[in-house]
């Protein structure tokens, strides 16, 4: 059974599987005794066997679930991480390896390395480092939380940038 305030969020992403994170963190959810990981898993071929894993998430559901997280985990993509800092969430996040096949490109592993020094986002190389984020679940905290649109002091600028003859 879920209790919301107490909700880990899994997420990796909808177009290419992501079966090591998902593995990584279903094994630490078994050895820990959590039953409150949400997992969206996408076109995954690891099975689960503690999460409640979904394959992909209506838009809305996908919200309450971001809103309603302790913590989110997740690959490196932008939209779980600007999410993140919108919500003041703290995030875990392990880049995909393009060397592993896991991606097209090393883009995650950039993102990842740019992100490692941003409060409240915790930055996981491997699943070693994963569990370790893990092992210090309730010291993980968000960082401030984003506002959802630019300040009308820079959108009047650029505006004014691309509509200039």
């Amino acid at each position: 059974m879920l209790r919301i305030g107490h909700l880990i969020l899994l997420s990796v992403g909808t177009q290419l599987p992501f079966d090591r994170l998902v593995r990584a963190v279903d094994d630490w959810a078994i050895a820990a005794g959590r039953t409150d990981v949400v997992a969206q898993v996408g076109p995954s071929t690891y099975a689960p066997r503690s999460l409640k894993a979904f394959p992909f998430l209506a838009p809305e559901a996908f919200r309450e679930l971001q809103l309603n997280a302790t913590i989110m985990i997740s690959h490196a993509g932008m939209g779980s991480i600007l999410t993140a800092l919108e919500y003041g969430k703290p995030i875990i996040i392990m880049p995909r390896d393009h060397l592993r096949g896991e991606h097209r490109n090393g883009h995650q592993m950039a993102t990842a390395e740019r992100f490692k020094a941003v409060p409240g986002i915790y930055v996981a190389s491997d699943e070693h480092g994963l569990i370790e984020h893990l092992t210090r679940l309730t010291e993980l905290t968000g960082s401030q939380k984003l506002p959802p649109h630019a300040p009308a002091s820079f959108t009047d600028r650029l505006r004014d940038f691309i509509l200039r003859p």
